[in-house]
Order: C-alpha cells, then sequence, then structure tokens
C-alpha cells in the first residue's frame, strides 16, 4: 500500500519518493517491518497463548529436556504469517501476479495448519487433521499455483540463448518476445534450461497440452513434499525457523536475479519479467522468521506449530517454482529432505524386516533425523547406526544443522556459475 502512496507522491516530485520503485529498499523496508512486528506483536500473541493455555503435548521420547517444554506455547506460527503479510500489503506491488500467488499460498497453508493445531490442542485430539486432508488441501494448492502458471498471461520468461565465437560465449540473448514456458534450471549442467516437455516428447500432437499436466503434476508434488519436510523438521528449538530463514535469503537472491535482465544475462539464466518483486516477499519471510527465532531459540518460548512449518515448507515450494529454480530444492531444502528422507527409510526398513524375520529392525535410533542425534548410541536400541555413541545437546544439534543449511543455501546459488 506504500508503494502506492510513495508512487503517487512521486508523481507530485516529493523529494525522496522515487525510492519505492526500487526492488531493494523495498525490500529492505519489508525485512525491517516483518522483523519488528514480529518481536512486537509477538510478544503480545504469546501472552495470549499463555493466556488461554494454548500449550504443546509433549510425547515421551525419552529424550534430554523434553518434559521442560510441556506447556510451551504452540501455534505460533500466527506470527510468522501475519508479519508476512503485514510487510508485503506494505511495501509490495499487489497487482504483480507473482506477490498474488504467494500471498494466497501463505494464507492457504496458514489455515491448513491453524486448523490442524487447533484441532489438536484445543479440540484435544492428538492426531489433528486426517493425513489425507492434508495432503488433499496441499494438493490443491499445488493444483492451484500450476494452473495458474499455465493461464496467466503476465507469467512468462525470455530464454536464454549464447552466442559463440570459436566456441566460446561472447555474449547472452534473450528472444524479444515474451513466452510461456515449462523449462526450468538444472544445477551443475553447462545448458543448463530443463523442459518438462523432453518427458513427453513422445506423444506428438498431444506434446503441447501433455507438457502442462506434467508440469502441474510436478507443481503438485514439489509443494506437497517441501510443505511436509518442513513439517518434519520441526522438531527441535529454531530448527526450523533458522533453516527456513537461510533458504528465504538465497530464494531473495536467485528471484532478483531472474528478473534482471543484466544479471540473468551474466549468469546465463532464463529472465522472468517481474519475478524481481519476489525478493520484497523473501524479505519479509526472512525478517518473519528471524524475528520468531527470538522467541523460538533454545529455550523456546513458543513453538511454531504446523501453522508455521506447513505455511513456511509450502511458500519455499511455490517460490521455487515460480522462479523456475525448483530442481535446485534438493540442495537448497538438504536439510529438510535428509530429514523426511530420514524417516521414509526408518518406516520402509521396518516394514521390510518385519515381513522378512517377523522383527522390525530400524536404520537410525530415533527419526526425523535430529533425534537420532539426541539419542545414546549402544542403548538398547536395535538400529544399524549408533553413532554417535554420545548424545548430542540440542542448541549445539541446532546449530550444525544451520551451518549446514548455509553451506548448502551459498552452494545452491553458486550453481548457477558452476557448470
Amino acid at each position: 500500500m506504500l508503494y502506492y502512496l510513495f508512487q503517487y507522491l512521486d508523481k507530485l516530485d516529493v523529494p525522496g519518493a522515487g525510492m519505492f520503485q526500487y526492488v531493494t529498499f523495498r525490500a529492505s523496508l519489508a525485512a525491517i517491518i516483518s522483523l519488528l512486528f514480529s518481536v512486537i506483536v509477538g510478544a503480545r500473541i504469546i501472552r495470549a497463548l499463555q493466556k488461554n493455555q494454548i500449550g504443546e503435548t509433549i510425547r515421551n521420547l525419552d529424550l534430554e529436556g523434553q518434559y521442560s517444554k510441556r506447556g510451551t506455547p504452540t501455534m505460533g506460527g500466527v506470527i510468522i504469517i501475519v508479519s508476512i503479510l503485514v510487510a508485503i500489503l506494505l511495501m509490495g506491488k499487489l497487482e504483480n501476479i507473482y506477490i498474488i500467488i504467494m500471498i494466497i499460498s501463505t494464507v492457504w497453508l496458514g489455515a491448513l495448519g491453524f486448523a490442524d493445531d487447533y484441532i489438536k490442542v484445543l479440540k484435544r485430539e492428538k492426531e489433528g487433521l486426517k493425513g489425507k486432508i492434508k495432503v488433499v488441501a496441499q494438493v490443491g494448492l499445488g493444483l492451484i499455483v500450476g494452473l495458474i502458471m499455465y493461464m496467466s498471461p503476465d507469467i512468462v520468461s525470455r530464454e536464454n540463448t549464447e552466442v559463440r565465437v570459436n566456441n566460446v560465449i561472447e555474449q547472452v540473448q534473450y528472444k524479444g518476445q515474451d513466452v510461456k514456458t515449462t523449462k526450468t534450471t538444472i544445477p551443475f549442467v553447462k545448458n543448463n534450461n530443463f523442459d518438462y516437455r523432453w518427458l513427453v516428447s513422445w506423444m506428438g500432437d498431444f506434446a503441447d497440452v501433455a507438457v502442462w499436466v506434467v508440469f502441474v503434476l510436478a507443481v503438485i508434488l514439489i509443494v506437497t513434499a517441501v510443505s511436509n519436510s518442513a513439517n518434519l523438521t520441526d522438531g527441535l528449538d529454531g530448527l526450523a525457523s533458522g533453516s527456513s530463514a537461510v533458504i528465504g535469503v538465497a530464494l531473495g537472491v536467485l528471484a532478483y536475479v531472474s528478473g534482471r535482465v543484466d544479471f540473468a544475462s551474466y549468469l546465463n539464466i532464463m529472465y522472468i519479467p517481474g519475478s524481481d518483486e519476489l525478493m520484497v516477499f523473501a524479505a519479509a519471510f526472512v525478517g518473519a522468521t528471524v524475528g520468531f527465532l527470538w522467541y523460538n531459540a533454545y529455550p523456546a518460548q513458543v513453538f511454531m506449530g504446523d501453522t508455521g512449518s506447513l505455511t513456511l515448507g509450502g511458500i519455499i515450494g511455490v517460490f521455487a517454482v515460480l522462479i523456475h529454480k525448483e530442481l535446485l530444492l534438493p540442495i537448497l531444502c538438504g536439510v529438510f529432505f535428509v530429514e523426511a528422507l530420514s524417516v521414509i527409510l526408518q518406516v520402509s526398513y521396518f516394514k521390510y524386516t518385519k515381513k522378512k524375520t517377523g522383527v522390525g529392525k530400524r536404520v537410525f535410533k530415533m527419526t526425523p533425523l535430529h533425534h537420532h542425534f539426541q539419542k545414546a548410541g549402544n542403548a538398547g536400541i536395535d538400529a544399524l547406526i549408533q553413532k554417535p555413541l554420545v548424545p548430542i545437546t540440542e542448541p549445539k544439534l541446532v546449530s550444525r544443522f544451520w551451518l549446514i543449511g548455509m553451506i548448502l543455501a551459498v552452494i545452491a546459488v553458486a550453481t548457477l556459475k558452476m557448470r
């Protein structure tokens, strides 16, 4: 909203009003607003949660310090969601299609997570929403995002083409016309554009339609997978919020360079007109998660609950798809995916060994993976991997995961030149 106010003031030649035309300036303000809002208003929301006895129910996992968290306010993800929305409504171009999609995604998944937490905490039904309902809602969002990308005339790109002299790239050029595309960026590959059309090229005349069906299905899979992976990662104080903040910084950089033809040309990547506005959303996202971390860092004063974790993961998934960088997610969200993979391996191996021998065995001492490191080795748990034998304290474990996330974020951004 302030963007439009200062746009009007700029026409009246008010000094300084033109600063709001710059994405970087508005992104900086969005980060500050969301950070301050989450810290200041967050304290009041936490007090309200405490007053209404909206506290976390702790399962007996036999972990150090586990019961000290009992009764800690949950549903704190509301702080993140409201902070993002306030900042983006003030600083964003609200007619930008990318911003519209991100607002829809934030509200959609926030409502889903809130409903799940509401049933768990206030109705005392520990299972919360049924898994099928969650998946249907996530699939629904992926379907909406995919269809908007297919139908909206504002979501277009220009493919990068190389001009070579003696097999040396002299310059990168872009076609003069914006086009719809199902291409995306592949990390570590020289000609780094992958077209989903390749998967349906055998369909001949039907390929033009089939490729968008494949693309929409891919969007559904990505949104669902990243959202649930973030949800599984939310098990230690500050782990999911800190990791998401790191990912948000990287996504903001990727959005900015993709939306600037000069940077896109230098990096030899697709130019996506209008996507630089997503940097404002990414800044609001980072500010909100860092502000929430003020209260969520060890020892946590509030937990985000599914309200926060499902929303954070969904935002990251949708954001990556919009800037055609979804194939970077296994690197960028490496912490999330390893956590989810540990659960899949654990369940699969347990079922397999139980079917074969009648006794289920484990790969890890406990999953998600962060709990594996909290358990002592050779302590009566039949698991293939027993190390570390000495449990790692929660603050140190979270810090190490953050560091790994930072390294992966740097690698993800660096892949734009590492080919």
